[in-house]
Order: C-alpha cells, then sequence, then structure tokens
C-alpha cells in the first residue's frame, strides 16, 4: 500500500499531500542556521523520502542561509509534480545571531525572489511568513503576499508562529493554507490554534514534534510502551500528532535513511483510546 493510502492526505491548493513530510532542520550540525552535516546524505535523504511517497519538504531560512534551497534544487530538480516545497521566510539574522521579523514587506518580497532563484522555480508552492513583524500592519504584510500570489510567484499562503487572533485577522485578506507552531506530546499550548485550523480545514505543521529528541529517547516517557508495542518512541509520538487531527502534518528532520523510514512507518501504527489514554498521562506536566 502507497504512502497516502497509509497515512491519509490534506488538501492544500487543491492538490493531496500525504500527512506525513520531512523537514530539513535537522540536517545542520545544530538545527539551526548552520550548513548541512553532510551534503551528499541530506540528498540521498531527500530522494528516499521521494521514494516512500512523501511530497511535502519543508524548509526554513533560519535553517541555513540558502545550502538547503541549492541542495534541494540538486538533489530533486526537476520535481516531482506531486511535490509540495513549503518555504518559510521573514525573518532576518542579525550579526549576534539574533532573529528579527523583516523590517518592511519589500524585504519579504526580496527574501521570496532570492529563494525562487535556488529553488530553481518560477513559484514557490507554498510559502509561510515566519510570524507577523511589528514594523508594518498585518494587511500590507499579507498584502504583499496575496499581490506575489497574484504576479504567480507564490501559490498559496501559510503562517508560523501566529496566536489564534492574528490568524483570523489574516483570513480576512487572505485564505491561509496552514499554520505551524511548536506542537507535541509535552507541549500542547497550540491546542486552540491546532483546534482553529481544523475548524476552517487549514493544515497544522507542528514544529518540533519530537520535543528536540526527549521524545525520542530511549529512557523518555513514551520508552515502555514503546518497548511494550515492539516500536520506537519516535514512532509512537509522531503516531500520536497523527491521531490527534487530521488537519496535522508532522515534518520530522533527519539526516539518516533508517530514521527516515522509522519516521514514515510510524504511519501504520494504531493507537487504541486505552493507549492514547495512557500516552496523555505518560507526558502530562505535575
Amino acid at each position: 500500500m502507497n504512502l497516502p493510502d497509509r497515512c491519509g492526505t490534506f488538501t492544500i491548493g487543491g492538490r493531496p499531500i500525504t500527512r506525513l513530510g520531512l523537514g530539513t532542520a535537522q540536517m545542520t550540525p545544530s538545527g539551526t542556521w548552520s550548513h548541512p552535516k553532510s551534503a551528499a546524505e541530506a540528498a540521498r535523504v531527500l530522494r528516499e523520502a521521494i521514494d516512500l511517497g512523501v511530497n511535502l519538504i519543508d524548509i526554513a531560512e533560519s535553517s541555513g542561509p540558502f545550502d538547503y534551497e541549492e541542495l534541494i534544487a540538486q538533489a530533486l530538480h526537476p520535481y516531482p509534480e506531486d511535490l509540495l516545497l513549503m518555504v518559510k521566510g521573514g525573518l532576518l539574522r542579525s550579526p549576534e545571531g539574533q532573529w528579527e521579523p523583516v523590517p518592511r514587506p519589500s524585504f519579504l518580497r526580496k527574501q521570496i525572489e532570492t529563494r525562487l532563484w535556488y529553488l530553481k522555480l518560477n513559484r514557490i508552492p507554498l510559502f509561510q511568513l515566519h510570524g507577523f513583524s511589528p514594523h508594518a500592519p498585518i494587511a500590507d504584510q499579507i498584502g504583499l503576499l496575496t499581490d506575489m500570489q497574484r504576479e504567480g510567484k507564490i501559490g498559496q499562503i501559510g503562517l508560523a508562529e501566529v496566536t489564534v487572533a492574528e490568524l483570523e485577522e489574516a483570513q480576512q485578506f487572505a485564505m491561509i493554507a496552514t499554520v505551524q507552531a511548536e506542537y507535541n506530546l509535552v507541549n500542547r499550548a497550540a491546542d486552540p490554534l491546532l483546534d482553529h485550523a481544523e475548524e476552517y480545514n487549514i493544515g497544522f505543521i507542528p514544529w518540533l514534534p519530537l520535543a528536540t529528541g526527549t521524545l525520542a529517547s530511549q529512557d523518555g516517557p513514551l520508552a515502555q510502551m514503546a518497548r511494550r508495542r515492539g516500536v520506537t518512541p519516535a514512532q509512537l509520538a509522531l503516531a500520536w500528532l497523527l491521531k490527534r487531527s487530521p488537519a496535522m502534518l508532522p515534518t520530522p528532520g533527519t539526516l539518516s535513511i533508517q530514521h527516515l523510514r522509522d519516521n514514515v512507518s510510524a504511519v501504520d501504527i494504531p493507537l487504541t483510546t486505552v493507549e492514547i489514554d495512557e500516552l496523555d498521562r505518560s507526558t502530562a506536566g505535575p
């Protein structure tokens, strides 16, 4: 059975997307702004993901200075017709390593046009704005994206690190396809955002789906059930996310072919109501 039949799909811009994607952040030494640990291995992981049926790849400017766009183009161009590249932007990095929102929409336009060049694309299928800048009204920032949509440089518009109120305001000016926020078994603060996304048929992409490795640990809160089920803790964490909502689209990152295959296999793990309750209790705070 192919991956879409195994994990289900979520429609973005009229195209069905596998509910388990691939992120690029973990391909760097620190998981943030840096060059890939191994460009050759990263390319193999990208190609293997496509072969396994994954058709959502998550790229963020905070993962590297255009290295990933260049690497993805070298590994996958010409792209499969069903592949959805999600590019996240809207931040600038200071010399001290701090991230700040772009000061005005014209900076965002330049970021998008630069990424188009590196990715060898005429249009970014899905562009996610990485939070709203305090330097311009939300209407102006969304307006820049809708302008670029009309120009054919952006397909769908997404948002990351926003509140429900900000999402609702943005929805007044554009159709929002996806939102992204930190979300996993031990951090569910974004539950209201997820519920809103599900209600409005907006894809929800959980950032840090494995809680920076905490949920993947053999000594972590999921270890006992994982041993009992004959799976890995990481697979349980991903299976729980997929069960949580039909709008959930995890994009775990890895630089390991085996970990990639393990992650994809998580879609085949059924969870009973009793097991979900046990997982909830095992990760509940004090």
